[in-house]
């Protein structure tokens, strides 16, 4: 009986050993395992860290940490602002501690004492005053008595900077940008010499104050380095146009609260241009204004048919007609005596752009344009409209009775009144030569004019922004034309003169112009163009082509980070200039928002 005992437990020992042999092989299998899985630290890692006594080298980046010692007596609201928003790559860190009120007046009790001691050895030995040292005692008293009423608490205070470049020459510039945009203020600072990776560590996001270089500051002092002070385009009253990407603040802005509130937006193609535009304009009728659009690539229907609005389509199969020789029903009565002058100067422009080009002809010579004038008068006063603004309630005439008048009189009327025959009774007939029958009496009305032959769309965004500008002027409330690929009117001298006018006089009338192109260079190249942009308080600039980055960095005067940016911005980001103001942006809208105004064939669902 015990020698069968003394078997089993044998082999029960055996057993274990096997067990445990078997344990140890698949923890080294498992530690071996795991040692050769990348980590997430592993990822977020740089390659190397060299720290040298002045800088330090974290992968390839160049940086250096340097701390403020000094400070001037006074410090004003907003003094950080130009360090939060220079152009350049660094992090700032704040270190701010509460120090008890008794014992900070037990400190100060002493230093008075102190002071005041001096002052008085001063006038027993006959020693001319020490302004400094008044000054001393008088800030010291004043707040020894805010301390003691609680109106005022004291901290110690720590601020670190560190500064990241590609290469050493580069970290020396930014260093000195630094230092000077400070020392002007009488803010001193100094390298955290010996003391690079403390300094790293300090002003990493893991708060953790490794430098420990302190300056002592009451509430008032220490309030005025709040650190959000970049700039900012937020308002009470407006729309939201995005989010500030400096602060993650929201730019809520009323483009009628600028000197004028024209908008021009540049962008290449599929920056998200149209998709602004669109959530400004669907933003912007919440708020009471009426919108206006010509749209030349059948963009904007979606958009007006869920608001209810009016699209109105231009083609020559249209049953939509609009007569150039209407004239504003204004009330006013200077603006009325105007009326018929203003309205032949702008039928000059339209027919120099009908009449250029067609049969060869290469504009109107200056004969051609004294019998053009004589004609447009005679045609109106044969339809009982003269300079007197009673009669301009009458009907007015359309191109055919120009072609009539044209064709009976004498000199050039003819030849003129041949090359005009197109729009009469030639190929473009119908669409402008005959009574206007539509109404834009609506919050929201889209002209299209996608359907219309390449010849003929600049020609209709004249007549367009003509009968616009008529109902503009005849009745003042808030509205907003938008002008899409506004670069098919700038080709021409006329036209362009014509939308720079009206961006000139928009303001007189509570119209905001919003001038949307993605040809920036030949935008720029005219002089017209360049006044528009002059004549915009707001722009907005996405995403550009490496050749029209270089033109818009010379108008804008961008700077080098901010030109960097322009052309590697992703979609829906860009630079949104309000009067003085600019800031970095992003364009966001609700997901119901973006059913309404997505551009993109997948999201039309």
């Amino acid at each position: 009986m015990a020698k069968k005992k003394q078997a089993v437990t044998t082999n029960l020992t055996a057993a274990e050993i096997a067990n445990q042999a078997r344990a140890t092989e698949e923890a080294e299998i498992q530690q071996a395992f795991e040692q050769g899985i990348t980590t997430l630290r592993d990822l977020i890692s740089p390659s190397s860290i060299e720290i040298h006594s002045s800088y330090f080298r974290l992968g390839t980046k160049y940086g250096r940490t340097i701390y403020i010692y000094g400070y001037p007596r006074t410090l004003y609201t907003g003094w950080i602002s130009g360090l939060i928003n220079i152009d350049e790559v660094l992090d700032v860190s704040m270190y701010i501690y509460p120090v008890e009120t008794t014992v900070v007046m037990k400190n100060l009790r002493k230093k008075v004492t102190q002071l005041e001691a001096s002052y008085q050895v001063n006038s027993e030995k006959g020693r001319i005053r020490d302004p400094e040292l008044e000054a001393a005692i008088s800030d010291a008293e004043e707040l020894r008595d805010q301390l003691q009423v609680g109106a005022e608490k004291f901290f110690r205070f720590g601020l670190y900077i560190t500064l990241w470049g590609e290469s050493l020459d580069e970290l020396n510039f930014v260093q000195h940008k630094v230092e000077t945009m400070l020392g002007q203020q009488m803010i001193f600072s100094k390298v955290a010499t010996s003391q690079q990776e403390q300094g790293m560590n300090s002003t990493m996001p893991q708060c953790t104050d490794q430098l420990q270089i302190r300056r002592n500051m009451n509430t008032g002092a220490i309030s005025t380095s709040f650190p959000f002070t970049s700039a900012d385009l937020t308002q009470e009253n407006g729309i939201l146009y995005g989010v500030n990407m400096h602060n993650n603040g929201l730019v809520i802005f009323d483009r009628f609260t600028l000197e004028n509130a024209n908008l021009v937006v540049f962008a290449k193609s599929g920056a998200g241009k149209s998709f602004t535009v669109k959530l400004e304009a669907l933003r912007s009728m919440m708020i009471g204004a009426e919108i206006i659009i010509i749209d030349p690539e059948n963009e904007y229907q979606r958009l007006c048919e869920a608001v209810g609005g009016s699209y109105i389509r231009l083609s020559l199969n249209s049953d939509v007609r609009i007569n150039p020789f209407d004239l504003p029903k204004i009330v006013d009565t200077e603006d009325a005596n105007d009326a018929l002058r203003a309205n032949l100067v702008t039928l000059h422009g339209l027919f120099r752009l009908m009449l250029s080009g067609s049969g060869g002809q290469a504009g109107l010579t200056a004969n051609e344009e004294a019998d053009l004038d004589q004609a447009l008068i005679d045609t109106y006063a044969r339809a009982g409209i003269t300079s007197d603004p009673l009669t301009h309630q009458s009907t007015p005439p359309t191109i055919i009775n120009l072609y009539d008048t044209l064709l009976h009189m004498g000199g050039t009327g003819p030849s003129l009144a041949q090359r005009l025959r197109k729009y009469t009774t030639g190929t473009f007939a119908g669409i402008f030569s005959q009574q206007s029958n539509v109404d834009i009496n609506n919050q929201m009305v889209v002209f299209n004019i996608r359907d219309l032959e390449d010849e003929l769309r600049p020609v209709a965004m004249y007549i367009v922004l003509s009968h616009v500008w008529n109902v503009v002027r005849a009745e003042q409330k808030k509205r907003l034309l938008l002008v899409d690929e506004a670069w098919q009117l700038m080709q021409y001298e006329d036209s362009a003169n014509f939308l720079f006018s009206l961006a000139k006089r928009a303001r007189k009338y509570y119209l905001g112009l919003t001038t949307i192109t993605q040809d920036v260079e030949d935008f720029m190249s005219t002089k017209m163009g360049r006044a528009i942009v002059a004549n915009s308080s707001m722009q907005l600039l996405l995403k550009q082509s490496a050749s029209a980055v270089d033109v818009l960095s010379d108008v804008f005067k961008l700077t080098s980070e901010e030109k960097k940016r322009l052309a590697n911005f992703p979609v829906g980001q860009g630079l949104f200039f309000a009067g003085a103001n600019h800031v970095h942006i992003q364009i966001i809208a609700s997901e119901t928002e973006e059913s309404l105004i997505t551009t993109r064939p997948e999201d039309r669902k």
